[in-house]
């Protein structure tokens, strides 16, 4: 994993150009609320739209929506743009779009300051993330 500041204007193309990646390495952590209170997070290629059609397939739920950035920030302790499961204030099951896997990605740290950048696969794996095909 490495940190690497975010760009002076806040973008992440500027700092994945640094490492040798494009836009469609950036990943994007939302916290949604699915049906019967639950609370998740779902990773999403920053290039892709989240289908809900699919996400609630894949959570197997009627409904799902994500949470205001107030809920957010109470959930995880990180503000919008900054979100990542890592650290999170509240341990929440992952859903990932299979397109993350197999490669290095770029997401955020915590830090208004800061983007991670890791390998997809090994993060995946020690999140226990459900990977499935939810953008489109």
């Amino acid at each position: 994993m490495t940190l690497v500041p975010r760009d002076s204007d806040g973008t992440f193309d500027g700092a994945a150009a640094a490492l040798g990646l494009t836009a469609s390495a950036g990943v994007k952590t939302l916290v949604v609320k699915v049906s019967g209170g639950a609370t998740v997070f779902v990773l999403i290629p920053g290039t892709r739209r989240l289908d809900w059609t699919k996400l609630r397939a894949l959570l197997q739920v009627n409904k799902a929506a994500l949470v205001t950035p107030e809920a957010a920030l109470e959930v995880t302790g990180y503000e919008p743009g900054t979100i990542t499961p890592l650290g999170s204030r509240s341990m929440l099951p992952v859903y990932a779009d299979e397109r993350i896997a197999g490669g290095r990605i770029g997401m955020g740290s915590g830090s208004s300051g800061f983007l991670l950048f890791t390998d997809a696969d090994p993060l995946l794996a020690s999140l226990e993330a459900v990977s499935g095909d939810i953008t489109s």
